[in-house]
């Protein structure tokens, strides 16, 4: 199983050069695979959405600083050598999808092919008004942004149309190093999400919910994949959660080819040393050779 590490929001100076460096540098030679910025670009003083993570349903981080995904894993990769750069979960129905498939095309060269992007729908409805989107449509608008995006970088001179985005015969360049694009996983742990990335994901992410329920979800996301013709052993499987042996083993024993532990450190150092724990008593008995 790979192993990859969300940046500590809740205490960690997340936002500054030293900090992003020095956690990506530490992760890549403690053996983590992976590393996944979170994304939200406003926080609304006040909110009536219900974020579905916590019991009271309020966002744990409100005041932390959450910089840009794209512009951070760009400097993270800028400083490690073979680390992949992911989102959990970048907002994609927030984002124009050909300006975004072009930043993403780019981070993919200049990283040499070491981007994934987890993208969900969102959660936070006044965040979606204030960027001035449609909080109703966002899932129908995340699927045509998805296939739009993939046209783009499949395609040399290409084609979309859908109710949300069209384009006629246009270049996107660059296009990204990785064979059909920069993977798509879907995050969510709705049935919803996990159709989503039955239909049209090149993985899964739920970030909530028990290992049981991520059973049920994931036999939905097989189902899906089918009905469409795809091949479910093609589509990742990565979870969340606590950051022990015992733990890690049930989420391998579920299926999942990767883990995502939450650096929850409130400096640099102390991040090195919970990692390294990890690292020794997990990622030396499960992380793959």
């Amino acid at each position: 199983m790979k192993f990859g590490v969300i940046p500590g929001y809740y205490a960690a100076p997340v936002a500054t050069a030293d900090y992003a460096a020095g956690l990506a540098s530490a992760a890549e030679e403690l053996g983590f695979e992976s590393i996944w910025p979170v994304e939200h670009v406003v926080m609304p003083e006040e909110y009536t959405s219900v974020y579905p993570y916590s019991p009271d349903g309020r966002m744990p981080i409100p005041d932390a600083d959450v910089p840009d995904p794209i512009i951070w894993n760009t400097w993270a990769a800028a400083n490690t050598k073979k680390l992949i750069v992911g989102t959990a979960m970048a907002i994609l129905p927030q984002h124009n999808p050909l300006v975004y498939a072009k930043a993403l095309a780019s981070l993919d060269q200049l990283s040499g092919g070491r981007v994934i992007l987890g993208a969900g729908i969102g959660w936070l409805k006044e965040e979606a008004e204030a960027l001035g989107t449609d909080f109703r449509n966002r899932g129908k608008r995340t699927d045509e942004y998805i296939e739009a995006m993939k046209t783009v970088w499949r395609e040399p001179i290409a084609s979309y149309s859908g109710k949300h985005v069209s384009f006629d015969k246009v270049k996107c360049n660059p296009r990204p190093v990785q064979e059909g694009g920069v993977p798509i996983h879907i995050g969510g742990h709705s049935q919803a999400a996990a159709r989503r990335a039955g239909r049209l994901g090149d993985g899964f992410l739920p970030l909530g919910g028990s290992i049981e329920e991520l059973d049920g979800l994931w036999k939905v996301v097989e189902a899906t994949a089918k009905e469409h013709g795809r091949d479910p052993s093609e589509i990742e499987l990565t979870y969340s959660g606590m950051a022990t042996h015992d733990f890690a083993l049930q989420v391998e024993q579920a299926g999942a080819q990767r883990m995502l532990i939450a650096s929850v450190e409130p400096d640099l150092e102390s991040a090195k040393r919970a990692l390294g724990e990890f690292s020794e008593n997990v990622i030396a008995t499960l992380g793959d050779a």
